[in-house]
């Protein structure tokens, strides 16, 4: 979904600042002569363009994966069930659709998320505490496999499930109770907004209308895991810090990885606030909606590819994973920074991931492994999805 309207918030066309060479004389004693080396540096000039470079981080990535990333059986980092297959599996079918009918790879890692289909519906590992996690990354994975409709029935089943395992009323939640409508792990575990914001987007993928009841009950508890006052945030922490970012959850007394104020305020970072953005989005909200612009005004004000605002470098490529995501579908071209100016972010996105890439083709976060980000097959998984919305 582009959003054409959030180019209200920056009418000018932003032009990036290009890095030229200048071939300059050089004055030596004998008279004017041309540097060798400005001569070898302007012959070297990357003349690619951003689509060129996307593919050459994307062709490493995927030879990656395919070679040195999965398991005999099929799986990708399989100790987490059926989630890293899932994240994988889609990162590769993003760029090569093709791969769903021609790749062995593709066909192997299929048939592993298929064996953790469950009777209620689920696909997730048998005693998983992870349903939620892995049903929502595999059910995307398998809904860009479906080409041909072989996958439906199961894709139905999956998204009841994901409805019935929400906090609402059958699990014993009323409207007013901060778990309301949020997703946790999966195993009736206290809701966060990262898992609910990959419920929303699963339901999303899977052809669920913005005011499905579903949706809307998972709205609910987004708002509340905002720092904003008197729009859906009723806690007792909406009006300590004000900053139209997001925390981690609201419910069971309320929770921020990025730590509390010294008056109790849970402390928006960054990762969280692209994922409370991107899940306003899908569910419908428009930018006249103060909570979009709340979150915008954050975006705006921390800007950075350098680390995860709020958190340094932990979670710094799930991080990536979401900015990429949100201002996609936000339909962002240009983000105006409030320290830097206007930001063409899918160009500061490709610089960063493309020195950041490893010899081996993967990615991983080496000074922060929290969250898994020492494992290789996930960190790639999101570069990759993160490289998807970097196209233009």
């Amino acid at each position: 979904m582009q959003l054409d309207w959030i180019f209200q918030m920056s009418t000018r066309t932003f032009v990036s600042t290009a890095l030229g060479l200048l071939v300059a004389s050089a004055v030596c004693v004998s008279g004017l002569a041309t540097s060798p080396l400005m001569a070898q540096e302007a012959a070297t000039k990357d003349t690619r363009t951003a689509d060129q470079r996307i593919d050459q981080m994307v062709d490493r990535g995927i030879e990656f994966l395919r070679t040195r990333g999965q398991s005999d059986e099929g799986a990708f980092s399989g100790e987490t069930g059926a989630a890293v297959t899932g994240l994988c599996v889609r990162a590769i079918l993003e760029h090569r659709p093709e791969a769903v009918s021609a790749d062995p790879v593709i066909a192997k890692a299929i048939k592993y998320l298929e064996s953790k289909v469950q009777p209620d519906g689920g696909i997730y590992a048998t005693g998983s505490k992870h349903r939620n996690y892995e049903t929502t990354t595999a059910a995307m994975a398998l809904n860009k496999a479906n080409k041909d409709g072989r996958f439906d029935s199961q894709l139905e089943r999956a998204k009841n499930f994901l409805k019935d395992i929400q906090w609402d009323e059958e699990e014993g939640a009323e409207p007013g109770d901060t778990a309301y409508g949020g997703a946790g792990y999966g195993s009736h575990s206290r809701p966060d907004l990262s898992n609910t914001a990959f419920l929303i987007e699963a339901l999303h993928d899977l052809g669920t209308d913005p005011q499905d009841e579903s949706i809307q009950k998972a709205l609910m508890f987004v708002s509340r895991t905002q720092n904003l006052t008197q729009h859906g945030n009723d806690t007792e922490h909406a009006d300590k810090i004000g900053d139209g970012g997001f925390y981690y959850t609201p419910a069971a007394g309320g929770q921020s990885k990025a730590g509390e104020s010294a008056d109790g305020g849970l402390r928006s970072y960054g990762s969280m606030t692209y994922a409370g953005l991107k899940s306003m989005i899908y569910a419908g909200l428009t930018p006249e909606d103060p909570r979009v612009n709340a979150a915008l005004d954050f975006i705006r004000n921390h800007y950075t590819l350098d680390n995860n605002p709020g958190m340094g470098a932990q979670g710094q490529y799930y991080y990536y994973h979401t900015f990429a995501k949100a201002l996609d579908v936000a339909g962002l071209e240009v983000v105006e920074s409030t320290d830097a100016g206007p930001r063409d972010w899918r160009m500061d996105l490709i610089n960063k991931l493309e020195a950041e890439q490893q010899e081996d083709g993967s990615w991983v976060n080496r000074e922060a492994e929290r969250w898994m980000e020492g494992d290789r097959q996930l960190v790639t998984a999101y570069c990759l999805l993160a490289l998807k919305h970097a196209r233009k």
